[in-house]
């Protein structure tokens, strides 16, 4: 932990990546966000819109999401883990899959 770290009070950086159609277009999202410690799942949604990080309109607008959402590269659907505390380095992955013939 650097001294801007510490300055800064008790925060954790995470990372965000929403790839893929979702909803009625493509989002190529790739950001960091630094939230408080103790930032639950559910919290970091609010957050991040916000931030300008569309978490809310990728789960809202492809339900299937919520259910295939990753956390650290497991799966961690959005109602059972609502409550869960973010960590520092947590990474969070919304990828919309992809159809082709």
């Amino acid at each position: 932990m650097g001294i801007f770290d510490r300055l800064r009070g008790d925060t954790i950086r995470i990372h965000i990546l929403i790839r893929g159609r979702i909803g009625d277009g493509w989002k190529d999202i790739d950001e960091h966000l630094r939230l408080p410690a103790g930032t639950t799942l559910g919290k970091l949604v609010e957050v991040a819109e916000g931030a300008g990080v569309p978490l809310r309109d990728a789960l809202d607008h492809s339900p299937h999401l919520v259910d295939t959402m990753m956390l650290n590269g497991e799966r961690c659907p959005f109602a059972e883990n609502a409550d869960r505390e973010l960590k520092e380095g947590d990474e969070l992955y919304l990828l919309a899959p992809l159809a082709g013939g």
